[in-house]
């Protein structure tokens, strides 16, 4: 069995942040909202990490929240009355539990809104993030295959 470990990087962002980790600066995100949407960004925070243990925290956007493993797998927004997690690539992805319920039209992201009191359904949030990291993997791996028999 693989031991979790967080994954911190100092990214440009990072530099501008004082030398805050992108981990801390979403810790301190979390930290300031004091009310439920913080409990949610923490929770789904939470469960990216379990779903997504190698999973890299960035911040980007002058603010945003993001998580990666071979490219974005999605980030997360806080709103007054939501808390928006944005998958970059959700269209191409299958969505059996139906969590998708915003940026629907797009030809490429897809969006989860969760708005106060709304409960998670955690495995099937879970499935959804492995399945993102891998479609990157798998995107990162064919790119590597092109280059090298190019």
């Amino acid at each position: 069995m693989r031991k979790a470990t967080a994954i911190m990087t100092k990214t440009e962002s990072g530099d501008k942040n004082g030398g805050a980790t992108p981990s801390q600066l979403i810790d301190a995100r979390i930290d300031e909202l004091k009310d439920w949407r913080g409990e949610v960004l923490a929770r789904v925070r939470a469960l990216i990490k379990q779903a997504e243990p190698e999973v890299v925290e960035e911040w980007k956007w002058r603010g945003v929240p993001v998580w990666e493993r071979g490219g974005i797998i999605c980030t997360g927004e806080t709103y007054k009355s939501a808390v928006k997690l944005t998958f970059a690539k959700g269209a191409a992805l299958e969505d059996p539990a139906g969590l998708f319920n915003s940026s629907l039209e797009g030809n490429t992201r897809r969006a989860i809104d969760f708005h106060e009191g709304d409960e998670i359904n955690e495995d099937a949030l879970k499935a959804l993030i492995r399945a993102a990291a891998a479609l990157n993997m798998s995107a990162k791996a064919g790119s590597a295959r092109k280059k090298a028999s190019g």
